[in-house]
């Protein structure tokens, strides 16, 4: 049931969901730092693990240079398996509501000018997206005195919608975000898009840098800062949504950085991504000594995470090249396609700091349970000392026993994902992990039920996915297939329909 409370009777009705209130001078300062586009490869800080938990490198995190999120990972937990959706708009709105994407009905990444369902989608998913009514993470934290600033990447709504400013879900500020899910240019000198006729996605707000030599993600950079700067001055608590536009297409090198991979060997479109992500990580470690110089970096939770798999132009949309050595990248069904990096700190830790010792996340450790996008909508509740409100459902878990090193043999291992949409790198499909067993179900709408398939992988085993088991363990695919759709009903998932309109779900095989 989704809430409709307006304006003052919002605030109120929000206030008598508070629970354990925090005095605001206690509350920490929050950032969410998301990158769109990052896969789990696509840095120098090594998230896979080997057998015994440590940290495995593979070649990719050779290649690209991030001493920033090195330096962030040493400060606190990293995640090597943490999933997001497999593509932008349903991570985003799961990152503000803590809704798996089957539930909060953004399937698909949002079109900013009409409904693009694809042929057999459900005709009824929320393209619209987020809106006023909306309860979302910038709302409860608004309504508990922080003050909420977004900038960067929205793409919660399509244009003309309230979801395309992301003021009208919960931001007391925005600055870059529209509708819009790819900058038109990341160059100053060419206005990042605006002008007499200006770009289709042209980034906004940002006219002072114009026709300077301003990377879009510094102007973000220095706009985020400017915006903590006015919090700090009025002693406010800060939630800062920094959400990049890089590292997505279109892959603009960045000067500052070429020379570093000119000698690599690869192709120049991959030479400019790997720009793009150092110019990222460049932004991070400018936040970084930010906060540190401003005297609030103990007092700050620092949230680093991608959106959706790897778009590295690498290699093909199921070769192992742009998330090497797992299979597939962003919009498919395999792990590179919604394994995304996660670190979890304190931007200063102090073992002095009365915040942190209600949250002392361990420093420079990995965490192998699963974590998921929709889990850092109640952590960050919690650490704010708010309760959702009760008719909102929540899918994800605090994160708190897993970032200070206490195991939960009682925590859910399982992830769900369900794409009901086309056309993408994969079409029509619902993805259930449930510890080391990965279950694929591929809809296949214009001739089902005959041509339905299923794929099995014992990613414990084949972690890159190489060997499909479903032919080979039929029961288990049943046993699995019949949790997946009682999890997708639990959640209210909608479903592709096929040529006659009806519903198709799962089919046991």
């Amino acid at each position: 049931m989704r809430a409709a409370f307006n304006g003052g009777v919002w605030l109120i009705a929000v206030f008598f969901v508070l629970s354990h209130v925090v005095a605001a001078a206690e509350r920490p300062n929050i950032v969410v730092f998301l990158v769109d586009d990052m896969g789990v490869m696509d840095t120098s800080v090594a998230f896979l693990t080997d057998a015994d938990g440590k940290p495995q490198r593979h070649p990719l995190n050779d290649f690209y240079r991030t001493p920033s999120m090195e330096r962030l990972a040493a400060r606190g937990v990293r995640f090597s398996q943490f999933y997001a959706m497999s593509v932008c708009s349903p991570t985003r709105v799961s990152l503000m509501t803590g809704q798996n994407s089957a539930r909060h009905h953004v399937t698909n990444w949002i079109n900013p000018h009409q409904n693009n369902r694809g042929p057999f989608g459900p005709p009824d998913w929320r393209w619209r997206g987020l809106d006023e009514q909306s309860i979302t993470l910038p709302r409860l934290l608004k309504s508990a005195g922080y003050r909420t600033i977004h900038v960067g990447k929205g793409h919660f709504g399509p244009e003309g919608t309230p979801g395309a400013d992301p003021r009208n879900v919960g931001f007391d500020v925005n600055v870059g975000g529209r509708s819009i899910g790819q900058p038109a240019t990341y160059y100053g000198e060419k206005n990042y898009g605006n002008g007499p006729k200006p770009a289709a996605n042209a980034v906004p707000h940002l006219e002072s840098y114009h026709g300077t030599s301003t990377f879009l993600s510094d102007a973000l950079t220095l706009e985020a800062q400017r915006h903590v700067q006015e919090a700090i001055d009025k002693k406010q608590p800060f939630f800062l949504n920094l959400a990049h536009y890089a590292v997505h297409a279109p892959f603009d090198s960045d000067p500052r950085f070429a020379s570093h991979y000119r000698e690599s060997g690869k192709p120049p479109a991959a030479q400019a991504f790997a720009t793009l992500i150092e110019g990222m990580d460049k932004s991070l470690g400018d936040l970084l000594d930010f906060l540190e110089a401003r005297k609030v970096a103990e007092n700050t939770l620092i949230i680093f995470m991608g959106d959706n798999g790897s778009d590295a132009p690498l290699g093909g949309p199921h070769d192992v090249a742009s998330s090497a050595p797992l299979r597939g990248r962003k919009g498919s069904h395999y792990e590179g396609g919604m394994r995304v990096p996660c670190i979890v700190a304190w931007a200063k830790p102090s073992r002095s700091s009365d915040v942190q010792q209600r949250l002392p996340i361990m420093a420079g450790a990995i965490e192998r349970q699963f974590g998921a996008v929709y889990d850092v909508f109640p952590t960050l509740l919690h650490v704010a000392g708010i309760e959702s409100p009760k008719e909102h459902a929540v899918d994800g878990v605090d994160l708190e026993s897993l970032l200070i090193g206490r195991q939960e043999e009682t925590r859910s291992q399982t992830f769900l994902m369900h794409y009901p949409h086309s056309p993408h790198r994969s079409d029509y499909f619902t993805v259930f992990r449930d510890g080391r067993w990965k279950l694929i179900f591929h809809y296949e709408p214009a001739s089902m039920p005959r041509a339905a398939r299923w794929q099995l992988f014992d990613l414990e085993s084949d972690p890159y996915e190489a060997d499909d088991l479903s032919a080979k363990q039929p029961k288990r695919v049943r046993s699995m297939g019949q949790a997946m759709l009682d999890r997708l009903r639990a959640q209210g998932a909608q479903f592709p329909v096929a040529k006659d309109g009806q519903e198709l779900l799962p089919l046991t095989p």
